[in-house]
This record gives structure tokens, sequence and C-alpha cells, in this order.
């Protein structure tokens, strides 16, 4: 009788309170241990005191609180898609314990913490913000707050713990205010901008907090000469992150090394400005530290602490481009918890089997990465390194090795990275060296003496997104049948070797994740097939025999480079794209035809474009005015008449312009020299331009090479020419002239350069300058009808290499002080 009104009381209690279920579970395990009616009596206890508590109010938040999240959702007028749309007034979202990114105290139901964080929110915060008395918790980070400052206020929040601002778009100084957050334990202000929030010291931090976590990202502490003190009024600090802070070099004291906190973990103090003297600092913090980045300052001359092999927990340690010299210290045998290590680009020294050797004694069990890269002083072979179990990641590119690849390495089942490119290894690489490869996902082996030797049917074990084959030869020459198996490669560059073969079919629709791919230099031929281009890759085809037309989707690339093959047709297939992404075009020496097509106001990010070389004819096109990107333009070699649009004024940033050997017929325009401040090279050669030079041209201040040769000038040769300051000054130049560009694919950017190259004629034998090209300083006026004397002021262009004046009406003599052109090897 006791169970079953037990059993009925019970499925009641449950159907009113059914959060209370955990209770009633403990109860009836209880009631296995007790007298039943005693278990009884202690249940009708139970649901009188929950009954009475149903009639009681429910605790709910605030009414300050309540306001003051309101204010605050006023403030924020951006919110892009009412993302606080539970944010309301009305009876049934009163409740603001129950909106989104709200969390209450269950017991006083006092607003404890806020989490804003990426909802895109934007606007201003609301002063009121500081009634939530009992906030704890404060995350406001990805929104957008349109670069104004950290509010003050947000220092009277006295009970924050966590504080949360990164990557919210604030600027400006960051408030004292905060040194009053006395509780607060985590701080990130990272990702604000490059050093655009700033900072004039730290006295801001709290002062002997209890502060575990503080990340500046980003933040310019420049002026911050006593950071470092700072530091160490942290006791408890476990992260440190100050990456990209343009952090001077630290004032090292006995009293600074010794107060270096005992307690952190993770130190990442990367691309600044710090010399070796942090060192010292670190010797004090080695105990318990796990990660430890000092990558991208300027350590130069200095070596690798010793003391660093005493860091015992020490997983994660990059000294990436620090210049560092010397080689890896004995006591690194000692970093037994290891995975990770990144020593690229320095100066180090000695021979890869020593540094193996000292890792191998303690790490071989746990190192993942291993990152040597770029250091022209380490050589030697590479040595067997199956005993390092873990490796996943191996980067020894650009370092002085040679010999051969072990055939050891394809037993390496863990291995997902191999760079061994830029270096002078040699040999022959078999199905043998990947034969346990299966999780490999990159391989760089570009540019080094390899032979690439697989069977025609070779299934490899693995899907690789980066395939970078550069310079290695294929064996036989045929295209590689195994790249057919490959459908997820995001890179590849099978560029320079010695494929001849025509293209199959099947390679132009084998990857639809494209971002690059460079097939130059090889002897391949064929038509372009139905290539997929989802994203807006970089392509290079260039020295190859392809032919035939080129298709439209090719305009979708964002570098594209054609030159030195055999395409036909017209250029027309380049409007098929509206609001173009290319950067880069080069169609040069192909069979190009027809006219210019005149759809150029679509190519706004255009910085190369060289159609030389080919049969194009008519006009240039007026809307070319619209390539405000453009650096280099070259149109050399084909057939345009007419004259020049004076829309081109509007290319300011030209820096070379080519148009020679065309049929182009009228005055040099003015504002060739008035306009266009930048042009380094110009070249007009060839044509049928008339008139005299106009005195405009001699504000081209940085021009190096001016060739007016081969057209029907006439008038004097302008005094006015000793203005050209390059030409006026001897050497000072790089030897090549580089320019750099941007590619954007989706999210990530991606940073290219190009070298320029000119043709010039010298003693009748043309002559492509591109190592050397920063070097050539000349002027060629040759072949024209210039009459009157050689002006005197010309001899003050002692930087010149080359002056080319032959071939036209001038009469009079030499200027006697022709003599101060030493630098001519050609007059």
């Amino acid at each position: 009788m006791y169970l079953i009104s037990f059993a009925c009381m019970l499925t009641f209690v449950l159907y009113i309170f059914p959060k209370e279920f955990p209770l009633f579970v403990l109860i009836i395990t209880v009631a296995n241990m007790v007298e039943a009616r005693c278990c009884f009596k202690l249940l009708h206890a139970i649901i009188v005191v929950l009954l009475l508590h149903m009639s009681s109010p429910c605790v709910g938040c605030s009414e300050r609180d309540r306001q003051a999240l309101l204010a605050l959702k006023q403030g924020l007028v951006g919110d892009d898609g009412d993302r606080l749309l539970s944010w309301g007034r009305d009876a049934q979202n009163k409740d603001c314990c129950q909106w989104d990114g709200v969390y209450c105290n269950n017991q006083t139901g006092h607003v404890v913490k806020l989490d804003l964080g990426d909802q895109s929110l934007q606007g201003k915060i609301s002063p009121k913000l500081v009634h939530l008395q009992h906030l704890e918790y404060l995350n406001l980070s990805f929104n957008n707050f349109n670069w104004s400052k950290i509010p003050d206020f947000i220092g009277s929040m006295s009970n924050l713990r966590h504080l949360d601002l990164s990557s919210a778009n604030f600027g400006g100084e960051i408030p004292y205010q905060l040194e009053n957050l006395t509780h607060l334990q985590y701080l990130d202000l990272s990702f604000n901008g490059y050093s655009v929030i700033h900072a004039k010291n730290l006295n801001w931090l709290p002062n002997r907090s209890g502060l575990k976590h503080l990340d500046l990202t980003y933040t310019n502490l420049s002026d911050v000469v006593g950071w470092l003190e700072a530091v160490n009024t942290l006791p408890k600090l476990r992260n440190l992150i100050l990456h990209g802070c343009n952090l001077p070099p630290p004032i090292i004291s006995s009293v600074s090394v010794l107060n270096s906190s005992k307690s952190l973990i993770r130190v990442d103090l990367s691309f600044n400005n710090l010399d070796s003297s942090i060192f010292q600092w670190l010797s004090g913090t080695h105990t318990n530290l796990v990660y430890l980045d000092l990558s991208e300052n300027n350590f130069n001359g200095s070596s690798i602490p010793d003391y660093f092999g005493n860091m015992s927990s020490l997983a994660y340690l990059s000294l990436y481009y620090n210049k560092l010299e010397g080689g890896i210290p004995n006591s690194f045998a000692k970093l037994c918890r290891l995975r990770e290590l990144d020593l690229g680009l320095n100066s180090l020294s000695g021979q890869l089997s020593d540094f193996i050797e000292t890792l191998s004694k303690c790490a071989q069990k746990t190192l993942e990465s291993l990152y040597i890269s770029d250091n022209p002083n380490i050589s030697g072979s590479l040595p067997d390194l199956t005993n390092f179990l873990s490796l996943k990641h191996l980067f020894l590119e650009s370092n002085n090795l040679s010999g051969r690849i072990p055939e050891s390495i394809g037993q390496m089942s863990k291995l997902e990275t191999i760079g061994f490119g830029w270096n002078s290894l040699e040999g022959v690489i078999s199905e043998t060296h990947f034969s346990k490869l299966s999780k490999l996902s990159s391989l760089s082996l570009s540019s080094d003496s390899l032979l690439l030797n697989f069977s025609f049917d070779w299934i490899p074990p693995f899907q690789l997104q980066d395939i970078f084959l550069k310079s290695c030869k294929m064996r036989p020459s045929s295209f590689p049948k195994w790249l057919q198996t490959q459908k997820n490669y995001t890179w590849l560059d099978i560029s320079d070797a010695g494929i001849s073969d025509t293209i199959p079919s099947w390679f132009w629709d084998l990857s639809q994740k494209l971002e690059g791919m460079d097939i130059s230099h090889n002897q391949m031929r064929g038509t372009v097939g139905n290539i997929r281009l989802e994203f807006a890759p970089r392509l290079n085809l260039s020295w190859n025999q392809l032919n035939g037309p080129i298709p439209s989707i090719l305009s979708k690339a964002s570098v594209l480079d054609l030159s030195h093959n055999n395409f036909s047709g017209a250029a027309s297939f380049l409007c098929a794209t509206e609001d173009s992404n290319l950067t880069f075009l080069d169609l040069s020496s192909n069979h190009v035809s027809g006219e210019l097509p005149d759809c150029w106001i679509h190519f706004k990010k255009l910085v190369f474009l060289d159609f030389s070389n080919n049969y194009l004819f008519g006009k240039i096109p007026t809307t070319m005015g619209h390539l405000f990107s453009i650096d280099t333009l070259r149109l050399s070699n084909n057939r345009f008449v007419g004259d020049l649009p004076s829309q081109l004024k509007n290319c300011t940033k030209l820096t070379l312009f080519d148009l020679g050997e065309n049929n182009l017929s009228c005055s040099i325009p003015e504002w060739l020299g008035a306009s266009l401040p930048n042009l380094t090279i110009l070249i007009l050669r060839g044509n049928q331009f008339y008139k005299s030079i106009p005195p405009q041209l001699c504000h081209l201040t940085s021009v190096q090479i001016l060739d007016l040769s081969m057209n029907n000038i006439s008038g004097t040769i302008p005094k006015c020419l000793n203005n050209l300051i390059v030409l006026a000054h001897k050497g000072n130049s790089s030897r090549i002239i580089q320019h750099s560009y941007m590619t954007q694919l989706g999210e990530t950017r991606y940073f290219w350069h190009y070298e320029e190259e000119a043709s010039l004629t010298w003693k009748g034998v043309s002559s492509k300058y591109k190592s050397t090209l920063g070097l050539v300083k000349s002027i060629d006026l040759s072949s024209n009808k210039l009459t009157g004397e050689i002006p005197s002021e010309i001899t003050d262009l002692v930087g010149l290499v080359s002056l080319n004046l032959s071939r036209n009406q001038l009469t009079g003599q030499i200027p006697p002080r022709i003599g101060m052109l030493q630098e001519l090897d050609f007059l």
C-alpha cells in the first residue's frame, strides 16, 4: 500500500517539478536502503517544501540590470540582422537572464556574464553598462566599434575577472582606468588593427593582481621602455602574448631577472624589435614554460642560449627569422617533451646530421614538427629519420644539403609534410620513397637535381594538397599519369620538369580547389581544356607549345601567364568577367590577333599587363585609362595605330610603359611627363611619333631608360634633360627592378613579386635585361630628325651607361665636358 502511494506521489511530483529529477533519483536510491514508510514521510516533507517554493516568485534578473542591457542594445545601432532579438521589453522577454548571451547568478538574479562575441555588433557602448555591478565576464570580441576608444568606464566594473575586447576594432590609447580591475584574471585586447590601439606605458595593468592571461597582440607599445618591469609585477601570469607590439629591447637588471614569473607557461614575444638581451630574462622563467615564440626579432649574430635546453617542459619553440648564428646547443638533447621546433630563416651552421643526433637523444618520440629551412650554412646529407616516431612535418628547404634522399623516409607513416626543395639533393626518387606515406598532404622537392622515376600505373598511397616539383625531371618525359589519382590538390608546380607530351584531357578536370598551377618551361602541347575554377587562382602555363583559342574561363584567374606559346584568336575572352580579379596578365609572344577589347574598366586590380609580340592592331582602347593600379604596361611589337589616348594619364602608378615597334602616329603627349611621375622606363622606339620632344618629359625625375629612337621626331634636344635626377647620379641602384602585388583567395592573402625586364638595342644588337636592369641607365634618341647642337647640359647626366644620338641631323661640336660621363659603355 505504501509503495503504491509512494509511486503515485512521486509521479505527481515529477510532473510538477521535472527539473528536480536528479533529486528524486537520489530519494529512490535511499528508498532501497531504508524502510518504505520512512521514505514516504521524507518524500511528503520534500513535497511540502517544494510547493511552498512554488508559491513564492521565481528569481529573475534585477530591473537595474535589465535596464542597463536595454541601454546597451539601444546603442548598438548597427546590430546586423537583429542578433539581440531576444532582448525585449515585452512581458514575454522581460527576464533578461533568458536573453541570448546573458548569464545570471541563480540565487541573486544578478547578471554575472555577458558573452556577445562574434555577433557583428557595432555602434556605441552605453555607459549604463557599469550598472551591471556584479558582472564578472565581459566578451565583446569580433565585433566592429569603428576604431572608437575603449570606454573609460569599463575600469569601474570592479568585479570583472574576464575581459575580452579582441578583434573588435577599438582604437586610441588604452584607458588607465583599467588599473582598477584588481580581480581581473583574463585580459585580451589583441588584433584591434595593427598599431591602431596603443599605450604610453603599462601602468594601467592591475598591479599585483591575479592576472593569468594577457594578450596585447598588435597593440603599439613602442614607447613602453619599462614593459618588462610591468610584466614582472604579475606574479600569477601564465600566458603572456605580445606579438607584433613594436616592443623595444628591454632594460635588463638583476631585479627583473629575479622577479621573472615562475608561473609562465606560454610566452609569445614574436614580431617585435627585441635583441638578445631578452634571453637573460627568459633564463629565470624556464621552469614551467611550455610555449616560447621569439620569431621575427633582431638577434643578429647571437647564438641560441644553452639554457634553453634546461626548459624541461618546453613543447613549442620558435626562433624563426632572427639572424641567429652557430648551431643547436648540446643541451637540446634534454628537451624530452619537445613537439615543435622552428629554426627557419636564420644563419645557423653545421652538419644536419649533428642537429638530428642532438634532437634524437630525447625528443625522438615526441617531436612532431621540425623546421630548419633557409639556413644556407647547414650542410651535409639527409640522415635516417625513422627513429622520430611522431614526426608529421619536416621542412629542410633552402639549405645547403646534398646527396640522396634515403628510401627509409617512405617508412615514416605519420609524415604529412615534406619540404626538401631548394637544396642540392640528387638521385632518383622512386615509389619506395612513398610506400607508407598515406597521410602525406604536402610535398616540396623543387629546384633539386632529382629524377622522378615512377611506373606508368603507379597509384600513390596519398592525396596531396600541395605539389611542388619544380625542376624535378620526370622519367619518362611523358605527362605524369599518377597525377590523375590526385583529386584535391590546391597548388601544383611541375614547371621545368622536362615534360614533352600532349596534355591529357583529364588533367584539366582534376581539382575544384585549385589556388595555383605552374606547368611552365616544358614542351607541353595541346589546347586548354574545360578547367574548373571555383576560386581565382594563379595560373602559369608559359613557355610551352600550347595552341588554340584561350578559354574565357581563364579570365577568372588572379594571375594569368600564357606567354611564349602558340595561342591564337582574339583577346575578347577577357571581357567574359566583370569586376575582374586579375592582377597580373601576360599574353606576350603568342599569335593573338584582332583589336584589343574595350572592357578595361573592369580591371581595376591589374598591376601587370603584357601583350607584346602578338598580331594586335587598331587603336589603343580609351578604357585603359581605368587601369588605376597598373605598374607595367607592354604593348610593343604589334600593329597599333593612331595616337595615345589621353585617358592613359590616369594610370599614375605606371613605372614601365613600352609601346615600341608599332605604327603609332602622333606627337609625343605632354601628359607623359606631366601626369606619370613614377615612370622608370619609357620606350616609344620604332613608331611614327613626330614633332619635337616636349619639355614636360624632363619632369620624369625617376626615369632611367628613355628610348625614343626610330621615329620622326624633329626639333632640338631639350636642355632640361639634366633634370632627369636618376640619370644624373652614379650607382645607388639595385641590380633588379622589382614590383610587389597581392592576390586574395577567400580570407587568405598572398604577396607576390615580379622582376622587370626590358629590351635595348646597343650597337645594332638587341639585348634583354632583367637581373641587371636596375644598373642600366640609358637615353636613345637615334634615328630621328633632331637638329641643332648637343646641349652641354647632357654632360650632367653622369650616371648614363648608354647614350645614342646617332643618325640624326645634329650640328656643332661635341660638348667638351663629355668626358664627365665616365660610366658610359656606349656612345
